[in-house]
């Protein structure tokens, strides 16, 4: 065999083992890591870092009686004592909420009454039943009673017509005043009792009028009444403190006005 030849093979099987080792035939080289060191692992594969303490928290409160076995605080990190409150909270919290419950009030205010008397009558109504009224005093509006009027004429001896005819029907407490809208007309009275402004329209009825009726108001101090209700009692009913027999009085029920401290 000639030199050439003998050249070309060993660099054929100098190629070939170098592919052999390659491709894993060969042992893999000594590793460099540590004796001892630890390896890497997942954090799936980790154990929990409070599972101890977890396992030493429920032993603890499985404790019949709730009774903390000694040094369990430590071991749980003082999760027992926060665990007995939240249950003993449950079991107060109904009977508290029921106990607060039952001393809440509210407070209503009865009105608006045109005088103090008026107030004073409901005030008295109110006590006799057990309550304890408080009155005050406001500026406000309060029903006057019902108007009736008839519309005067533009014309001065039509207006004078009118006025001998209202007076030839008995009717000779007459008015001239501004009306709705401000438009001029011959009050017929304003009257507090419906049933007497009902008769004095039939009455000018009778003399061939039509007058119309109105409900009046006027401003000025208005008296209120604040009574406290507990959450079992009922709301009043304002017909119930109505003072003049025969009297309509335009009460309402409402909340009490806030209360605000001055410095």
């Amino acid at each position: 065999m000639t030199p050439l030849k003998v050249l070309v093979l060993a660099l054929a099987l100098a190629n070939a083992g170098y592919f052999l080792w390659a491709r894993g035939i060969a042992p893999p080289p000594p590793s460099t890591v540590a004796p001892g060191a630890s390896s890497l692992k997942l954090a799936t594969e980790a154990a929990p870092v409070g599972a101890a303490a977890s396992t030493a928290t429920t032993s603890t409160a499985a404790v019949p009686g709730g009774a903390a076995v000694p040094g369990s605080a430590a071991v749980s990190g003082g999760a027992a004592e926060p665990a007995a409150s939240a249950a003993t909270a449950g079991a107060i919290e109904p009977a508290a909420s029921a106990a607060l419950l039952s001393d809440v009030k509210r407070c209503i205010s009865v009105g608006p009454f045109a005088d103090v008397s008026e107030a004073a009558h409901a005030a008295a109504t109110l006590r006799s039943g057990g309550y304890a009224p408080r009155q005050r005093v406001t500026e406000g509006e309060v029903w006057a009673g019902v108007w009736v009027y008839l519309p005067l004429p533009e014309s001065g001896a039509a207006a004078a017509q009118l006025r001998a005819k209202i007076a030839a029907g008995g009717i000779d407490d007459v008015l001239d005043m501004p009306g709705p809208n401000d438009a001029p007309v011959i009050s017929l009275g304003l009257f507090s009792d419906p049933r007497r402004a009902q008769a004095r329209v039939a009455q000018a009825q009778k003399q061939g009028l039509n007058p119309a009726t109105a409900d009046r108001k006027r401003t000025g101090d208005v008296y209120w009444v604040d009574v406290d209700l507990k959450p079992t009692d009922s709301l009043l009913n304002p017909a119930d403190l109505q003072g003049q027999s025969g009297r309509i009085v335009r009460l309402e029920v409402k909340g009490c006005p806030a209360v605000t401290n001055t410095p």
